[in-house]
């Protein structure tokens, strides 16, 4: 009899020996459109198994909820990526908390959150929204222009670094590198040789940073970090290293993602949008829905710490878990038309997209008002837009899902 949670026996009926149900996280057609399959492991294959690439799946949206909080059994310490090279006890190095357990999590958290005040952040707001008028401009009066190259992939990257205190010449090459880490070839189940080497370049500049700070204190959030301090107990400088290299990936390729899906899915439902580009103050509206139906996020990984039971099937201790967060987003158990865009439904309290337990996102408050800030500008100054559905390309990523290039058309008021 086959396995119910597995890639080949996945229905009982004849629909199985036809269609197959395969979930591959590294397939180029998978990242097209992930949410068919999506629905189809939600419906047939609540635990899913892939023995061919090496993991398990939960794909509910009260499993992946639950499995957030069972911090204690699903353990983070290998990583978050389903990358192999990413994965293992070395992935708190690039990852940070991230891949740790309590306490160790919970002390370095405290730390960095020392430094990373809400205050800090807040504080931001006014440089966020000069920056984003800094490029909404010219990009605007053009008529025509490409949304990441010119505002979504330069502002979370631009933000960052105004945050950590990196020198104005230098944002654009590391923008550059850290699109570079996230990006995937077709058909390679690993990170490839240009992510490692753009990593290593990155971790190189950083590391040089934390140098000149521990010289020179400066007002910025590296110097923050070092000066950080609970009961005598300070972070390391590889500790703040990590920290830096997760505000690259983590912080700046998904605020990046999120103001591209923004833009796309506002423009493929533009009775939805034209609510908020008629009503600028709505816009909080359009980032929460946006964040919902096609979040940046789209998976990430646990390890079993001991057997855990799920839908009936043992999974043993040891394995990697993965938690699909946009297929959580689309649960109709939980999202009344979980698949229409519907800009205005109320659903905060109930996203995935941020994780949750002790491990929820220490950067959503800035994502947030990254993205807030920017889309305000943008349907202020917009009287209409459409996307060019011939000019758009996807990042291949296994985690990240969103735009390396979205060509749009506007008509400025």
């Amino acid at each position: 009899m086959p396995d119910p949670t597995s890639a080949a026996g996945t229905e009982t009926n004849g629909a199985a020996l036809i269609d197959p149900l395969v979930f591959n996280p590294y397939d180029y057609d998978f990242h097209e459109d992930p949410y068919p399959t999506y629905r189809r492991l939600r419906e047939e294959a609540p635990l899913y198994h892939n023995p061919d690439i090496g993991f398990w799946a939960l794909s509910r949206h009260s499993d992946v909820q639950e499995a957030f909080k069972d911090n204690t059994r699903l353990s983070s310490a290998n990583g978050v990526s389903l990358d192999p090279a990413a994965y293992g006890p070395h992935a708190h190095l690039v990852m940070s908390f991230l891949a740790m357990d309590d306490p160790r999590h919970m002390r370095l958290r405290q730390l960095v959150s020392r430094g990373f005040t809400p205050r800090r952040v807040t504080a931001l707001g006014g440089r966020i929204h000069e920056l984003s008028v800094q490029y909404l401009e010219p990009a605007l009066a053009s008529g025509e222009f490409d949304w990441i190259s010119e505002v979504a992939g330069k502002l979370p990257m631009d933000v960052i670094s105004e945050l950590m205190g990196v020198p104005q010449p230098d944002r654009a090459e590391l923008r550059r590198l850290a699109d570079l880490v996230v990006h995937r070839e077709d058909g390679v189940l690993d990170v490839p040789q240009a992510s490692v080497e753009s990593s290593i370049t990155l971790m190189t500049y950083y590391k040089e940073m934390i140098e000149q700070r521990r010289k020179s204190r400066t007002d910025d959030l590296t110097s923050a970090l070092l000066d950080a301090e609970i009961d005598g107990d300070k972070l390391s400088d590889q500790e703040i290293l990590g920290f830096m290299f997760l505000m690259v990936v983590a912080g700046n390729e998904t605020t990046t993602k999120l103001l591209g899906n923004a833009l796309y899915w506002g423009g493929h439902n533009p009775g939805q949008v034209a609510q908020v580009l008629d009503d600028p103050e709505r816009v909080s509206e359009w980032v929460e829905e946006t964040l919902r139906y096609d979040t940046s996020s789209q998976i990430v990984a646990r390890t079993t710490a001991v057997d855990i039971e799920y839908h009936g099937v043992t999974v043993p201790a040891g394995e990697k878990m993965l938690l699909l967060i946009g297929s959580a987003n689309r649960d109709d158990d939980m999202f009344e038309d979980a698949d229409e865009y519907r800009i205005g439904r109320d659903s905060t309290n109930k996203l995935a997209s941020f994780g949750g337990g002790v491990h929820f996102c220490l950067g959503a408050h800035l994502a947030r008002l990254e993205a807030n800030i920017a889309l305000k500008e943008f349907a202020s100054r917009v009287r209409e837009y459409e996307v060019d559905e011939t000019g758009f390309e996807r990042v291949h990523s296994t985690n990240v899902r969103g735009f390396a290039a979205l060509p749009v058309k506007v008509q400025v008021r």
